[in-house]
Formats: structure tokens, C-alpha cells, sequence
């Protein structure tokens, strides 16, 4: 798993992750991972994924392939993740079933979206949240979330918000580890 975080404060907006690879048991750290980034960029927006590695692939070889994709507000991502579920079961064999008694088909994909417009969280049956503040996904997003709920009204800026998000969820989370990437941008409304 992984630890995730994005933080919007003072007219700028963080996002950063560990660099930790589980496969059960064994992990992969960064010092033999050459490709550890969990964070891709695609027209300003920049996209964190965690859960199953093989997502990583599908989604740089997706971004590289389609020059159409929406992630500027909550309606145009779930249009966007709604038009890709078909690609992801015929082209990548996603197997969607997650439980029996589940309302749709799964995408089996936990994200952050952070880009000028906000923060966003995707969850495997296509929901869509938007974020005033911060949030963590991924094994060590409760310790994440505990530390920037703590220090958000005592840190300056996103940037260290989200580091402080990322060394606890490294800190407590078996499935999390530093060095930690970051990334940041300007706030399209200024907040």
C-alpha cells in the first residue's frame, strides 16, 4: 500500500506519497525500485495511486495513449472514469468484481487528484470527493490524517503539511517508507 497525501493551504496545493512497494511480505524500497514515483502528471494535474502496483502501468500507458481526459472538477472525473471502465476491462482485463452485493462494477483504483482546481479523492465505484483542506489515502492514511488535522493550523504552507502527512504515515505504516515525492502548484481560486 502506500501513504498519500494532498493539502491546500495559503493559495497553494501539495501532493506527495511515499516511495514504499509491498508485495506481501517483501517490500521494495526505493534503493532497488528505479520507477518508485507513485504520482503522474498529466496537463497540469497530477495523480497519486495506490493499492495494486499494476495500476501504475495502466494508467501511465492510458494518459500517454488518451489526450481527452477531464480532471478539472468532480462531474468531469467521474465522466472521465465512467468512459475509462470500459477501456480497463477490455484492453488491461481489470476484473471488477469486488463483493457480490456491490451496486456497480468495481474500478478496484484509490486516487488523489490534485491540480489548480482542488483536491480530489476517486474510490473503486467511481466516487468522487472534493477536498476543502487535506486528505490521505492508502494504508497509512490515518496516521497522515492525524498529523495534518494536528499541525494544519499551526504549519504555513501546504508543502509542509504534506511532508508532515507522509513522515508519519512512513513513521507508523508498515507499508510505507521515505524518501517521499512532492509536488506543488498554485491554487486556481487563491485559498
Amino acid at each position: 500500500m502506500t501513504t498519500l497525501v494532498a493539502v491546500r493551504k495559503g493559495g497553494q496545493l501539495a501532493i506527495a506519497a511515499d516511495s514504499l512497494t509491498t508485495f506481501g511480505d517483501l517490500k521494495l524500497s526505493s534503493t532497488y525500485d528505479r520507477s518508485y514515483e507513485k504520482i503522474l502528471q498529466y496537463k497540469g494535474t497530477y495523480i497519486g495511486l495506490c493499492g495494486s502496483a499494476a495500476h501504475q502501468l495502466v494508467f501511465e500507458s492510458l494518459l500517454r495513449e488518451h489526450k481527452t481526459f477531464d480532471f478539472s472538477t468532480k462531474l468531469g472525473i467521474f465522466d472521465t472514469l465512467r468512459r475509462l471502465h470500459p477501456i480497463l476491462k477490455e484492453q488491461h482485463f481489470l476484473n471488477p468484481k469486488e463483493e457480490e452485493d456491490d451496486p456497480y462494477e468495481s474500478t478496484q483504483i484509490t486516487a488523489l487528484i490534485a491540480n489548480a482546481q482542488g483536491i480530489f479523492g476517486v474510490y473503486s465505484m467511481r466516487e468522487v470527493f472534493e477536498y476543502t483542506r487535506f486528505w490521505a489515502i492508502g494504508s497509512g492514511r490515518e496516521f497522515a490524517l492525524g498529523a495534518m488535522n494536528a499541525l494544519y493550523p499551526r504549519l504555513k504552507t501546504a508543502g509542509a503539511l504534506a511532508k508532515a502527512g507522509v513522515e508519519a504515515g512512513a513513521a507508523f505504516d508498515k507499508n510505507s517508507a521515505l524518501p517521499m515525492t512532492m509536488h506543488t502548484l498554485t491554487l486556481s481560486d487563491g485559498r
